[in-house]
C-alpha cells in the first residue's frame, strides 16, 4: 500500500466522487483518497465490478456507496470527480455495446453537468484504445489514432474518443477544470478473474493448470502498469493547476510480447500449463506502448513497479480468491 505523502497529508479534506469506484482501478483510488482523509462517494451500477473490491472500506466513516447508472443524471455535492465509469475489458464492453457507448457519452455529459453545477474539478479515465491499432510507435498524445469506427471494439474506442471531445468542449465553452488521462494496460489485485484481459486470463489459467490461451503467435506487445503506479499518476494529474488539461498518457513504457508475459506467469506460478494459440480478435492492436514524456515532465511521474514484482502480487491475490 502506498502511504500518503507529506503534501497529501496537509491538503484540506475534500468530498470526492469516484464513478466506477467498485471497479479495479476505481476501488484503489477510493482507498487512497480515504487514506488521505477525504470523504469518498463511490458511484457504481456493478455491471462489470464487484462489491468485494470495497468491503474493507464499508465501515470507514468517510466512505459512502451509491448504486447508480451514470447514464442518468445524479444530484450530489462534490469537490472533485474521478470519472471512471465504463466497462473496460472487451468481454464486458462488447456484451452490451449500445450501453457501453451510452456510458461513455451520456455518462460524461451527466458528470460534466454535475461538475459544472458544483464547480468541481473532473478527471476522465480515457484509454490507450483511442489510438486504435496505432501506426505511430510509441504513441504520443498528439497522435490522432487509427480506429475502426464500425468494428466490434468501436463502442468502447469511439465512446472514449467522444468522451474526450465532450470534456474539451466543456473546457472551451465553460472554462471548466477538466483533466483527461489516457490509461494504458494496467494490472494488479482486484482485477476481475473473468474480465478476459491477458494478465488475468494467464494467471487464472496457470493457477488452475489449464492451457494458456494465446491469441495469435504471441509476438504482439503490451506495456503493463501496476495499479499503484497508475493511481499515483491519476492523482498527480488531478492535482495539477487549472491550465493543465491533458490528454496525458499514463502507463508503463516497458514493452513485453505476449509470449514473454506467458513465460513469466508460468515461472511465477510454477505451472506446467501449455500454450494454446487462437486467432487474433478483430481490430486487436498488435503493438501498444505509451510515450510518457508529458507525464514525466508535467506530472513528475513515472512507474516504479517492475513486472515480476507486480505479477507476483497479482498472482497472490488471485490465488487467495474463493474458488466457488
Amino acid at each position: 500500500m502506498t502511504e500518503p505523502t507529506e503534501h497529501e497529508q496537509t491538503q484540506a479534506p475534500r468530498r470526492v466522487m469516484v464513478t466506477g469506484g467498485a471497479g479495479f482501478i476505481g476501488s484503489h483510488i477510493a482507498e487512497r483518497l480515504l487514506q488521505q482523509g477525504h470523504e469518498v462517494l463511490v458511484v457504481d451500477n456493478f455491471y462489470s465490478s464487484t462489491r468485494r473490491n470495497l468491503t474493507h472500506l464499508f465501515e470507514h466513516p468517510n466512505f459512502e456507496l451509491l448504486r447508480h447508472d451514470v447514464t442518468f443524471p445524479l444530484y450530489v455535492e462534490v469537490d472533485e470527480i474521478y470519472h471512471l465509469a465504463c466497462p473496460a475489458s472487451p468481454i464486458f464492453y462488447q456484451r452490451d455495446p449500445v450501453q457501453t457507448t451510452k456510458t461513455s457519452v451520456l455518462g460524461s455529459i451527466n458528470m460534466l453537468g454535475l461538475a459544472k453545477r458544483t464547480k468541481a474539478k473532473i478527471l476522465l479515465s480515457s484509454t490507450s484504445e483511442v489510438y486504435g491499432d496505432p501506426q505511430v510507435h510509441p504513441q504520443t498524445e498528439d497522435y490522432w489514432g487509427n480506429v475502426n469506427p464500425i468494428g466490434i471494439r468501436s463502442c468502447y474506442d469511439e465512446g472514449k474518443r467522444c468522451a474526450e471531445t465532450l470534456f474539451f468542449d466543456y473546457r472551451r465553452q465553460h472554462d471548466m477544470p477538466v483533466k483527461v488521462a489516457r490509461i494504458f494496460n494496467t494490472y494488479g489485485p482486484r482485477m476481475q478473474p473473468n474480465d478476459g484481459r491477458v494478465v488475468s486470463n494467464f494467471i487464472v489459467q496457470a493457477l488452475a493448470g489449464e492451457p494458456l490461451t494465446m491469441y495469435g503467435d504471441g509476438s504482439q506487445t503490451r506495456s503493463f502498469c501496476f495499479v499503484d503506479d497508475m493511481v499515483d499518476g491519476l492523482m498527480s494529474l488531478m492535482a495539477t493547476p487549472h491550465e493543465v488539461t491533458g490528454p496525458i498518457n499514463i502507463g508503463n513504457p516497458v514493452e513485453f510480447t505476449m509470449l514473454e508475459l506467458a513465460e513469466l506467469v508460468l515461472e511465477l506460478t510454477g505451472s506446467s500449463s501449455e500454450l494454446v494459440h487462437l486467432p487474433l480478435p478483430q481490430d486487436d492492436p498488435t503493438r501498444r506502448r505509451p510515450d510518457i514524456t508529458q507525464a514525466t515532465e508535467v506530472l513528475g511521474w513515472e512507474p516504479r513497479a517492475q513486472l515480476r514484482a507486480g505479477l507476483q502480487r497479482t498472482i497472490d491475490y488471485f490465488a487467495a480468491l474463493p474458488t466457488s
